[in-house]
């Protein structure tokens, strides 16, 4: 939603809220600014006095707006004004949410879900949220950290990390259905490429975070880790022109790509201390001395792409088709 069009709605509702009675279009048209500022205030000084074509077009706005808030959840009543205008109006009883009261269990997934923003712009948000219940009651006690600053939710803390820039403009342009463009560059390239891309939706795996969506330029759905867009990520006001399906398989498509669920297997030497995420899906690890270990991993389609990130501290000792893709990736990148 347009920011000019929110801010409209929001002093449509608060006016409403407001008022102590009904109130006709006319008022509404003169109390709000965006309205005058498009309008007039429909006053015999007002721009818009005597103009039919002003009339309509502040009529249409206001029954799209008004229509707007009914479907985002506002009681709005409709009464005769004792002029002959109809009025309106947002009773408070009307619109006031029902007592709020979570059980241990509520409370605990809750406070956990809260937890997991660590450093993205939600963080705020979501501990003023858990403030607010507990403050109305609705959070039994324990379920906030204490003032000492010691948890007594859950010894076990989950965290997401979003530090990529790109993360925050990217999950704004998938709520709102914005296209977006920004330079990417994959595993085996040396530089980066212009991607104009209709974001899905945002998903983190294995620590990383990954975006689903439609490439405007290869027509067809691609996946993006985050860690390789470069520079800033500028969305545009274009609608989209692929359809968005009902379920967007993020973390299945990464999968293959890794080689999970693969039914063969790959030898490789890996430098002591380094690559934990090969460790942890090792089947077998054999210490070979001098600084270095073997490990048999699951092997599947693009695996190659994940090893070439590990540079120097992983060799490839079979099958040969994949020894041979990671030396052509590598090579790909140093002549780059």
């Amino acid at each position: 939603m347009a920011i000019a069009k929110a801010e409209r709605l929001m002093n449509l509702a608060l006016c409403l809220l407001g008022a102590r009675r009904p109130l006709t279009k006319r008022e509404l048209r003169a109390s709000i600014e965006a309205y005058v500022e498009a309008f007039g205030s429909g006053s015999a000084s007002g721009p818009g006095d005597g103009a039919t074509g002003t009339e309509e077009s502040f009529s249409r706005m206001f029954e799209r707006d008004k229509d707007d808030l009914r479907e985002l959840g506002l009681v709005i009543d409709t009464v005769d004004n004792l002029d002959g205008e109809t009025g309106y109006v947002a009773r408070r009883d009307s619109n006031r949410l029902p007592p709020i009261t979570l059980d241990a269990a509520e409370a605990t997934a809750l406070g956990l879900a809260a937890r997991v923003w660590q450093q993205a712009r939600l963080a705020a948000a979501a501990s003023g949220a858990l403030q607010k219940l507990h403050a109305a009651g609705g959070m039994p006690p324990g379920a906030l950290p204490e003032q000492g600053g010691e948890r007594q939710l859950s010894t076990l803390e989950p965290h997401i990390p979003a530090r990529e820039a790109a993360f925050e403009p990217l999950m704004l342009a998938c709520r709102d259905r914005r296209p977006v463009v920004f330079d990417y560059r994959k595993s085996n390239a040396a530089r980066s490429e212009k991607r104009q891309v209709e974001p899905w939706t945002l998903e983190c795996w294995r620590g990383h975070w990954y975006l689903a969506g439609w490439d405007r330029e290869r027509q067809a759905e691609r996946v993006f880790r985050l860690s390789r867009i470069t520079g800033p990520v500028r969305s545009r006001t274009a609608a989209f022109t692929a359809e968005v399906p009902d379920q967007v398989t993020v973390r299945e498509t990464v999968e293959r790509w890794a080689g999970e669920g693969a039914t063969s297997t790959a030898r490789v030497r890996l430098r002591a201390g380094a690559g934990y995420p090969l460790r942890s899906r090792a089947l077998h690890t054999r210490e070979l001395g001098d600084g270095w270990d073997e490990l048999e991993i699951p092997y599947g389609h693009g695996l190659d792409a994940w090893l070439v990130e590990f540079g120097p501290d992983v060799v490839v000792l079979e099958p040969a088709e994949l020894r041979a893709d990671v030396i052509d990736r590598l090579r790909a990148v140093a002549q780059g």
